[in-house]
């Protein structure tokens, strides 16, 4: 029996609109949360938002908001998501703000306290609010964090508690020896081990609350509040009923083969070294695999909602539709790499795989079908092909979408050698044959599209199970 498959992405920070960074972590993993469904296995998927830590607060004071009320109107926002960018309807969403994540976060934190890698000091630093981490000189070009140029790096004296984060080295280098696939790709896994073997400082893990009251508050200090990333890696866990639902959190967390998170790759540090050291610090063991994604540029640049050049992924599904957009981020976005979105570019793409792609191939081939052939004719593979179940199993979902657009550019090919429109009029029997074998093959496509284009799959397959053409094209030339 298959063994249950965790998967969860960042929660993104509600200090702004939600953008296509997101949209396209979210629509990643949701791809490979369906591809294990696919699969027979029983899925957690979750998202949600991050509430908590200094920008929020800032951003509610200038608003004339109270940090809550604030949190409430953006979390919708993000929830709002979900369904237009097809996200599967069971997905877990969680915030920061929440009781049970609240509880948990406390109780992650005595775990850690008692632990021994807890405690407190007098500290100075220079501090990205972009980033909400402290930076070193080599992290800084021009005295500015390169993540976030707008912004001042703030200077920050006074006492806090810290994590033992240099306890770890070796554990966590250890885990990256045993673990060669533990975070992917495999040159990000190469950084953060040099980035470990550099040596690690402990980070500061508490805010004064007199001076940034809106966060969890430190247990039996009243006077600190938990660090905002402290505070957040938690939900990974208390979303699976850590610490009280022993036998829930066993199932998704212990006896899985997931437990996997996706992240960008700003979140390097934090998702595969600080997180894991916290995981071990409070006797939990560490994730199973971090996939770390590049960013997305805009004509080159970064886009981020710090340099005010974000696409937010709702306009496009208006233009487009979501499917499209979807088909975007599986194919076009090069997912461990840093690539580039342009309206030029989506638009390109969106004529040329979609419109004149996928949807001219749909109708000329049940066309042929619908005039030649007797409903229930035909009857297609439910198997899906071994290099396509290789691919997203290693979460490549960029060549699994490069397999299924060879498998339509090879049908248009067939079609226009072999010319069954002309063969049926000479042989029959020959041609039903011939139509009949690519409404097969368009079966396999409609199956590999289900994870990446789930609504599209089920249109081609009902077309193919009614032996009918659409009535109106799937996707229309823009």
């Amino acid at each position: 029996m298959p063994k249950p498959f965790y998967i969860t992405t960042t929660l993104p920070y509600i200090n702004a609109e939600p953008h296509i960074g997101f949209g396209a972590e979210i629509i990643r993993a949701d791809i490979i949360a369906r591809f294990h469904k696919l699969a027979g296995e029983e899925v957690f998927f979750n998202t949600g938002t991050d509430e908590h830590g200094q920008k929020i607060y800032q951003k509610a004071l200038e608003l004339n908001l109270e940090p809550q009320a604030y949190a409430d109107k953006l979390a919708e926002k993000f929830r709002d998501l979900i369904k237009p960018l097809g996200i599967s309807e069971d997905v877990n969403f969680v915030r920061t703000t929440d009781k049970q994540h609240i509880e948990a976060a406390q109780e992650f934190w005595r775990r850690c306290h008692k632990a021994g890698d807890i405690y407190k000091k007098q500290y100075k630093i220079k501090y990205c609010v972009g980033c909400e981490l402290e930076k070193t000189e080599s992290e800084l070009e021009n005295d500015k964090c390169p993540l976030h140029p707008n912004r001042e790096i703030e200077i920050r004296e006074e006492e806090n508690y810290f994590f033992k984060f240099s306890r770890f080295q070796e554990i966590l280098l250890d885990l990256y020896r045993k673990n060669p696939e533990f975070v992917l790709p495999a040159s990000r896994q190469k950084e953060i081990t040099a980035f470990v073997e550099r040596g690690l400082e402990d980070f500061s893990i508490s805010r004064l609350a007199s001076k940034m009251p809106w966060g969890i508050p430190v247990p039996d200090d009243a006077e600190h509040i938990m660090y905002v990333w402290f505070d957040a890696l938690v939900n990974y866990v208390s979303v699976l009923g850590w610490p009280k639902d022993e036998a829930r959190f066993k199932k998704w967390w212990l006896d899985t083969d997931g437990a996997v998170q996706y992240c960008g790759k700003d979140n390097l540090r934090q998702q595969t070294a600080m997180w894991q050291a916290m995981l071990l610090s409070a006797g939990l063991p560490p994730s199973k695999k971090v996939a770390v994604c590049g960013f997305i540029n805009s004509n080159g640049q970064k886009m981020s909602k710090s340099l005010g050049n974000v696409v937010n992924p709702l306009d496009i599904v208006a233009e487009y539709g979501t499917e499209a957009l979807r088909y975007f981020v599986a194919r076009e976005l090069v997912q461990f790499e840093d690539s580039d979105f342009t309206k030029e570019r989506f638009l390109e793409t969106y004529n040329a795989n979609l419109a004149n792609g996928l949807g001219n191939l749909v109708s000329r081939i049940m066309k042929m079908a619908e005039t030649n052939l007797e409903q229930g004719q035909v009857f297609g593979d439910d198997n899906l092909p071994e290099e396509y179940e290789l691919c997203l199993g290693k979460m490549d979902i960029n060549k699994a979408s490069d397999l299924i657009w060879e498998k339509i550019s090879g049908l248009d090919r067939r079609i226009q050698l072999e010319q069954p429109f002309k063969i049926i009029k000479e042989s029959p029997e020959a041609g039903r044959m011939v139509i009949a074998e690519l409404v097969a093959d368009l079966y396999s496509v409609a199956k590999m599209l289900a994870p990446i284009l789930p609504t599209t799959s089920e249109k081609i397959l009902n077309l193919i199970k009614e032996n009918k053409m659409p009535d109106t094209p799937l996707f229309i030339r823009k």
